[in-house]
């Protein structure tokens, strides 16, 4: 038996994550970025795998804390809460692009807010049930590092404010 997947179907379970079982195993599909924000090509990539050891190599502490175990750094602390430059934040773990200046805002929380991804298909939102809390936790989709979270008060257009680490990105700045 055939199944057609129609583009409509397609493009549904793509951006909500139910796409796993069109893809091959380890692999994700992500929206490539150059670094002056220009949206390049979905590309099917490899899902970055490392051990707690290479992790730690890589990583500063608290950034390791934050990506690999979902730590949260402590409000208005963080390197990028109140930066206001134009510029694409990446995944400091793996350099995918997450997030766009274009829909950063002070939401007085002291953590970077956004109002959207720079593309839903370079992250993943699953249930968080810790501290007692139910939240949307919020990661990058190819190496699986904690971003934040995700709550639905945020401003017009989508109503979501996307309240990240900042300690989860590398800011490149356009020129």
């Amino acid at each position: 038996m055939t199944y057609k997947l129609t583009r409509r179907a397609f493009l549904f379970a793509a951006t909500s994550g139910l796409a796993a079982s069109t893809r091959a195993p380890g692999e994700v599909m992500i929206v490539m970025f150059s670094d002056s924000g220009v949206r390049q090509s979905t590309v099917r990539v490899s899902r970055i795998v490392k051990t707690e050891g290479e992790w730690k190599k890589q990583l500063a502490r608290e950034t390791f804390e934050i990506t690999r175990h979902a730590d949260t750094e402590r409000p208005f602390t963080g390197r990028y809460w109140n930066v206001h430059d134009k510029g694409i934040y990446r995944c400091v773990c793996c350099d995918t692009a997450l997030f766009s200046s274009e829909t950063k805002y002070d939401s007085g929380t002291g953590w970077p807010s956004f109002w959207q991804p720079i593309a839903k298909e370079n992250i993943e939102a699953a249930e968080d049930r810790s501290f007692g809390m139910l939240r949307t936790s919020v990661s990058c989709r190819r190496c699986e590092a904690h971003l934040g979270h995700v709550f639905d008060d945020g401003p017009r257009p989508t109503g979501l404010r996307y309240c990240m680490n900042s300690a989860s990105f590398r800011f490149v700045r356009l020129v």
